[in-house]
């Protein structure tokens, strides 16, 4: 009960100290409004100690203890000012997040810009409950931050609120603030551990390919993988050698080996999100074995070609299935 009280009374003063509605535009410059100053646990046993100094230096009326006193609540309050102005003008830009398979980690990069002529030394940056990470930005520099957040399930992942802290010189206040850059990852299906093999009968067979590997002219042989074709196998290479490895024939020519991979062809009783995770393996298996591909969704088909724009492109429509464009 205590602990929901706490969480509720800290996301309202969090959604007061952003100002503006996230995401925010860039670049997210942290203004003297933004950064708010409390004292550390040490902080508040320092001022403590400075308390029982002085009682001790009136009640004996040391003149000494008094000018210690003195001297000690200085050194605080100009702890609490270089805390805060190692913090206080910081600028924030979005920077690149590449596409990950859901049950992994989403790397969101931000760019930390100094815009003063003195560093920036030890800042905290995290994201909800991960590890914070410490950088420090030179003099009239930036610097590229990654941090992780867990990618539980396909689609686009907005960037989590950023929390950015120092307590730097002395650690006796904590200076901090909090920015919602406007940066997405886009999280594709977790590939199915267990998938049925490629379909390569009927008309996913048929076609041409851009690398020229097809079934034509013979052109030499390579390592079999899981998605060759059976069909394609060396068997007599095979045979004239004792424990060898599976061989794969290559072909050139016109009718090069494709695949439609189709939505329509996996069984009635899988759901949405098994037919998406064995769609995902497919890709995979076809692209590790250097195949022209295709894909027939029930709102996208993408023409059989191969290679790395062909991946992500197949890879961003299974994850944006149902969740419209973006």
């Amino acid at each position: 009960m205590l602990a929901s009280l706490r969480h509720r009374l800290h996301e309202a003063f969090v959604r007061w100290a952003l100002h503006v509605r996230p995401p925010e535009p860039a670049p997210i410059v942290l203004t003297q409004r933004r950064v708010y100053v409390l004292p550390t646990p040490a902080g508040l046993a320092y001022a403590m100690a400075l308390g029982v100094i002085l009682l001790g230096a009136m009640n004996y009326n040391l003149s000494l203890g008094h000018a210690l006193v003195f001297l000690l609540a200085g050194l605080g309050i100009v702890a609490i000012l270089h805390t805060f102005r190692n913090l206080v003008l910081v600028a924030i830009r979005p920077g690149r997040c590449e596409p990950v398979f859901a049950g992994s980690l989403a790397q969101f990069d931000v760019v930390l810009e100094n815009r003063r002529p003195d560093a920036r030394t030890c800042l905290r940056l995290f994201m909800a409950d991960e590890t914070p990470i410490e950088v420090d930005i030179g003099p009239h520099a930036s610097t590229v931050a990654t941090l992780d957040a867990p990618a539980h399930k396909r689609g686009w992942l907005p960037m989590p609120r950023l929390t950015i802290e120092t307590t730097w010189p002395l650690g006796l206040v904590r200076a901090w603030s909090y920015a919602v850059p406007d940066l997405d990852c886009l999280i594709y299906p977790k590939p199915a551990a267990k998938a049925p093999p490629l379909p390569w009968s009927g008309e996913s067979a048929r076609g041409a390919s851009r690398d020229g590997r097809g079934a034509d002219d013979f052109s030499g042989l390579r390592n079999h993988q899981v998605a060759d074709p059976p069909r394609h196998v060396a068997w007599k290479a095979v045979a004239r050698q004792q424990d060898g490895p599976l061989l794969t024939k290559l072909f050139e020519g016109a009718a090069a080996q494709q695949l439609w991979l189709d939505w329509d062809a996996l069984p009635d009783a899988i759901d949405t999100e098994q037919r998406l995770s064995i769609l995902a393996r497919w890709i995979l298996d076809a692209d590790a074995a250097g195949l022209a591909w295709g894909l027939r969704l029930p709102a996208v088909r993408l023409v059989p070609d191969n290679g790395p724009a062909q991946v992500s492109a197949g890879l961003r429509a299974l994850a944006l299935h149902d969740h419209g464009a973006h």
